[in-house]
């Protein structure tokens, strides 16, 4: 199935009943007064946090959404039956802004959230409403109120804990097959990773967390060069980042600090925050490496690169060094989640006073 994290759709509201004038008319019962009902209120729009969707393909060619309008009242003291509402499930993620001013307007962060995106138009009253001591055979009613129109970005930012970065070939495919239960393609070419791959990373029971693999990032990324900034995207709401690098490139030619260095301006021209996030360097291919020299070019990198942060050194094919790299990982989200989970201290300064304790007696 082609990934699709972008589309555009039109959403109508069902537009409500109008009142109905009408009086009752029975044998032997004259001046038998208004009877005319309420119309019907027009269908909702909801759009629901499906966990079991991964992409907006549903909307790319499928854009008007309208809901169902309101019946008409009728005579008798009958009112309209309200339209039925319609409900669009989309991917956890999804943010749902205005097409034309761009405004975020929902974000759909929970599984199963459902939120109102169309609100349907309230049924116009009947002349039974206008009845009075006054005026007792009304020929008043209004009609219904029109339903929500709306044009409707939707964007999907996957969630995932932890965000593979790198340049195409650099081993972010095999690593996360290695450590997840995600199956991505995986060749010996560049640019195999053509959509976002999600994998589950289990350390223990009831230990977990999510890992986001997108296609590798070349330089001029974020002035649109290569496929991977049309993901980069998908990375803002990562707890951490791994930086992958390939150890061992197969071209002489190629200097992978300059590689590395290129993935790091490419971050900082897309997003100064996602620049700022938590970035950890994993460097890969060290079964390429002769042993005796790994300590000594690992050394010489971080010394050229001046990364300051935690480096880690792994073999994603033969998974050497992968499980101290989950555990670690694990500890980091771990943290990340409590931290984000306490509330915050407020400052007694700006505290409520509690309520002075009632006089005795």
């Amino acid at each position: 199935m082609k990934f699709v994290d972008e589309a555009y759709i039109d959403i109508a509201a069902g537009d409500g009943g109008s009142g109905c004038v009408s009086f009752r008319h029975e044998k032997y019962k004259e001046f038998g007064g208004p009877n005319g009902g309420d119309g019907g209120r027009g269908g909702h729009v909801y759009a629901l946090a499906d966990i079991n969707l991964n992409t907006l393909v549903d909307f790319r060619f499928a854009r008007r959404h309208h809901a169902r309008n309101g019946e008409h009242g009728k005579g008798s003291d009958m009112f309209g039956a309200k339209g039925d509402d319609i409900i669009l499930k989309m991917p956890v993620g999804t943010i749902l802004s205005d097409a034309e001013t761009g405004e975020v307007l929902y974000e759909l962060l929970v599984p199963g959230e459902q939120v109102l995106i169309g609100k349907g138009g309230d049924g116009g009253f009947g002349n039974l409403r206008f009845k009075s001591a006054t005026n007792r055979a009304p020929r008043s009613k209004t009609p219904g109120w029109p339903g929500e129109h709306k044009s409707l970005k939707l964007e999907l930012k996957v969630l995932a804990d932890v965000g593979l970065l790198g340049m195409p070939n650099a081993g972010k495919s095999t690593f996360i097959t290695a450590v997840s239960n995600a199956r991505p393609r995986i060749a010996d070419y560049p640019f195999t990773t053509l959509h976002p791959n999600l994998g589950v990373v289990r350390v223990a029971p009831e230990q977990s967390f999510v890992v986001a693999d997108l296609p590798g990032l070349i330089e001029g990324a974020s002035e649109g060069a290569g496929l991977g900034h049309l993901f980069l995207r998908h990375l803002q709401r990562t707890r951490l980042l791994l930086h992958i690098v390939d150890i061992a490139p197969f071209d002489a030619g190629v200097d992978p600090v300059a590689q590395a260095q290129a993935i790091v301006g490419e971050l900082k021209k897309y997003d100064e925050a996602l620049y700022e996030k938590p970035r950890w360097l994993v460097l890969n291919k060290l079964d390429m490496v002769d042993s005796k020299d790994r300590a000594a070019r690992v050394k010489d990198f971080v010394k050229r690169l001046k990364f300051k942060g935690p480096v880690f050194e792994i073999s994603a094919l033969t998974r050497e060094g992968c499980e101290p790299l989950v555990k670690a990982i694990y500890q980091h989200v771990k943290s990340v989640q409590k931290s984000e989970q306490e509330p915050e201290e407020i400052d007694p300064r700006f505290a409520e006073p509690l309520p002075e304790p009632p006089a005795p007696g």
